[in-house]
């Protein structure tokens, strides 16, 4: 019996595996342990994935971490959208896409 890709959506909506969710939690708890981020959400939908982050959870989501597999082909199933809307990065391999969000922690020493 053939597994399904990981990819492919189970049933009616498209979901994060368990592999995805590793990654992603892992740079939150990153982000978390330098206070940046304080609360996510996680949405499933017939298109998409989303987790999403927030600084309070009163507010708007400061990133989502959109999974889409019909974009796959094309130009990536995974993609990292700012608060505005804009796409930050988008790919095939979702830890190189979350690697935009990790350049957060760096900052200058003055």
């Amino acid at each position: 019996m053939n597994a399904p890709t990981p990819l492919v959506p189970s049933g009616d909506r498209v979901t994060f595996n368990r592999a995805e969710l590793g990654v992603i939690l892992s740079v939150y708890g990153r982000m978390v342990a330098a206070g940046e981020w304080r609360d996510y959400g996680m949405s499933f939908l017939r298109d998409v994935a989303i987790f999403s982050v927030f600084r309070r959870a009163t507010e708007h989501p400061l990133y989502r971490i959109e999974k889409r597999p019909k974009m796959r082909a094309a130009q990536g199933a995974y993609s990292v959208v700012a608060m505005d809307g804009r796409i930050l990065k988008r790919g095939h391999d979702l830890a190189t896409v979350l690697r935009v969000l990790e350049r957060k922690l760096i900052r200058p020493v003055e």
